[in-house]
């Protein structure tokens, strides 16, 4: 890993005076993949966290299960918990066999608040598919039972299935996964370049059609809602862009592929996920996108007694 002190790619501005940065790194790919612009160390292994889902979900396609539309951008999802995210979780568990308790993911609450505050109102607390990653786990399950591949064991980085992702994953960023830990999901989770995750998503896009890496790519596009929520910026981004493919995942990280093979992925290096929507905008706007839905994007407002008091900005 590099010891140079990482550039600052946002800073919060509270009442006109700078309180703090935000430091991290960046890459933006060219359309035919070479790098256009590097912020910081962009070759050295991460945590992409969230953001490998859409290569999971083009593993489970390889398995042999067959999932579509709505179903499989769940399967690349962290979705926000909202009633249609649950409901769908719930009937593809019922269309394979399972049941709740089979997700390895643990229990939780909703990430959208509304969503949140209705399940604590009518008395459900947490649950199992409520939790982001439960149409991940869902479609692991799924394919694992297809294949009679062991459900129990699904998780464990030397499951068939792994061993799949992990294929998946080194096809689609080019370089060999540099170290496995545990998601916070309880899933494998895979460490390897920022550089690597902006290749991974331009692959994505450019794939044939027909190919696992496209057919994900088209169903995330297509039902962006399941891939996020109706209040988040994926949604956003995929529903006002036109080919846009977008994930962010946690810990600050965020990557991007645009109809044009252009792609690019950032982490926020103290992990503080109030800098991706400044970052991600201007970056965006770096790589020449132009759209309204940028303004929202990069709106990060700090309240101070319920009021605007300050925001945080890109600074690069």
């Amino acid at each position: 890993m590099s010891s140079q002190i990482p550039p600052v790619l946002a800073e919060v501005v509270r009442s006109g005076f700078v309180e703090g940065h935000h430091r991290g790194a960046l890459v933006l790919l060219n359309p035919d993949g070479s790098v256009d612009r590097a912020l910081g160390e962009v070759t050295s292994p991460v945590y992409p966290r969230s953001s490998s889902k859409p290569m999971q979900a083009a593993a489970v396609l390889r398995s042999g299960l067959e999932l579509s539309g709505a179903r499989l951008a769940l399967a690349a999802a962290s979705h926000a918990g909202e009633g249609f995210h649950q409901e769908l979780v719930a009937t593809m568990l019922a269309e394979h066999g399972l049941t709740e308790d089979r997700l390895g993911c643990p229990e939780d609450l909703p990430v959208d608040q509304e969503a949140r505050e209705a399940q604590l109102v009518s008395g459900r607390g947490r649950t199992r598919i409520a939790m982001n990653c439960s149409g991940k786990h869902t479609s692991m399950l799924a394919a694992c039972a297809a294949r009679g591949w062991p459900l129990d064991s699904y998780l464990d980085p030397r499951h068939p299935l792994q061993l799949l992702i992990r294929e998946s994953v080194e096809s689609a960023t080019g370089e060999p996964v540099a170290h496995t830990g545990t998601d916070g999901c309880g899933a494998p989770l895979l460490a390897y370049s920022l550089t690597g995750l902006a290749r991974a998503f331009r692959t994505f896009v450019l794939a044939a059609e027909g190919t696992p890496e496209r057919r994900v790519a088209d169903a995330m596009r297509a039902h962006p809602e399941y891939v996020a929520g109706t209040r988040l910026e994926d949604t956003w981004l995929m529903r006002a862009v036109p080919g846009a493919l977008s994930k962010a995942g946690a810990e600050g990280v965020q990557a991007v592929a645009l109809a044009d093979g252009r792609a690019l992925a950032f982490k926020i290096d103290d992990g503080n996920a109030r800098a991706r929507g400044p970052v991600l905008a201007a970056a965006l706007r770096g790589a020449g996108v132009e759209s309204e839905v940028l303004s929202r994007i990069a709106h990060a407002p700090l309240l101070g007694g319920g009021r605007p008091v300050g925001e945080v900005r890109a600074v690069f």
